[in-house]
């Protein structure tokens, strides 16, 4: 396996678990009551019980290590400091390792609603949880796998648009009703009220519509897309890997 991301050690950071300050910890806490509140009604109980299995608290940033411990014995996924963005390829081959990138700052509270960049709220309240479902676990790393092997511009689109409408945007219906899996839903107020809204158009998770529908990143989305079950995701990306030709990543 060729394994550009772990020789490049610019990408890591260690997280100081004891560096962090009494404010940092009192806007993780203010963050989380915030959305878990929502959630509790709103969101996917594949998260709530993830939330409750890697032990996410309101009165502390989390400790990656206490994480990881509970994370890898059920899943073999680990989260892994960063220092910010790493670039795509290296991202996909972390991925594939059941390695995912985490972000360890947190926002000031001046910017509590809304961060350009990722933190640890939105990488690790709003995607490590989901780590803890086997298949969402099995379907991010046959992701990471088959992404980090396209080639194409329009493979690597269509690859980032089955991301951004699953990993990040992802909805599901659950007894009758459709909620949030996606982080960018989880980790913020705003987008899951979109989502949910009669703004949004939320349409049947199907592959070939996902891959061929546009995003951007810098408003509400107008477009959504629902799975009756995690099963869809794994699905979509199996066929995703017989599409995409084999590269020098395998």
């Amino acid at each position: 396996m060729h394994d550009t991301m772990m020789t490049d050690a610019d990408h890591f950071t260690v997280q100081d678990w004891a560096a962090y300050t009494p404010e940092q910890h009192a806007v993780w806490g203010i963050l989380y009551e915030r959305r878990m509140g929502e959630l509790e009604r709103t969101g996917s109980r594949l998260f709530l019980d993830g939330a409750r299995a890697i032990d996410l608290r309101r009165d502390r940033v989390p400790d990656l290590r206490e994480v990881n411990a509970r994370l890898r014995p059920v899943t073999g996924w680990n989260a892994v400091p960063v220092r910010g963005f790493i670039p795509a390829r290296d991202f996909f081959a972390c991925l594939a390792q059941r390695r995912f990138p985490t972000t360890v700052t947190v926002r000031p509270r001046e910017q509590l609603d809304y961060l350009p960049e990722p933190d640890i709220f939105h990488d690790v309240f709003g995607h490590v949880p989901l780590h803890a479902d086997p298949v969402f676990a099995d379907f991010l790393q046959r992701f990471g796998a088959v992404a980090a092997r396209a080639q194409s511009e329009q493979d690597t689109t269509r690859m980032a648009r089955l991301f951004w409408f699953t990993v990040e945007f992802g909805l599901i219906r659950e007894d009758g009703a459709v909620k949030v899996y996606g982080s960018g839903l989880i980790s913020s107020h705003g987008d899951a009220r979109n989502a949910l809204g009669p703004d949004c158009q939320r349409r049947p998770f199907s592959l070939d519509a996902v891959i061929e529908q546009p995003f951007e990143i810098d408003h509400f989305q107008n477009v959504l897309f629902v799975v009756e079950a995690f099963d869809q995701l794994f699905e979509a990306v199996s066929e995703m890997e017989k599409r995409i030709p084999s590269g020098p990543w395998t």
